[in-house]
């Protein structure tokens, strides 16, 4: 039980980050805050890898808006975290 409320809580922040990410990207805010780099830098490498198979696609090549994050955070509510709820029972 303690390592599925873990994991959920993980993926919870990592969802919250993303988000924030989001909305950071459509703020005019100095992008060199301690706190505004910190979340580039944990959400990069979990958004990277999705951007580089949208843009591999043959929808995505030079697409002016960068679906990654809503890609990410459906992967997190709607695999993530059921297969987490049924498969994690400790």
């Amino acid at each position: 039980m303690l390592i599925q409320y873990s994991l959920r809580t993980l993926l919870d922040i990592i969802s919250y980050l993303v988000f924030a990410r989001v909305i950071i990207s459509w703020l005019p805010i100095d992008k060199h805050n301690p706190i505004i780099q910190f979340i580039y830098q944990v959400t990069e490498p979990i958004l990277a890898p999705i951007r580089n198979l949208i843009n591999r696609s043959s929808m995505g090549g030079g697409m002016m808006i960068d679906f990654s994050p809503i890609v990410v955070w459906l992967l997190i509510q709607y695999l993530l975290v059921p297969l987490i709820s049924t498969y994690v029972r400790f």
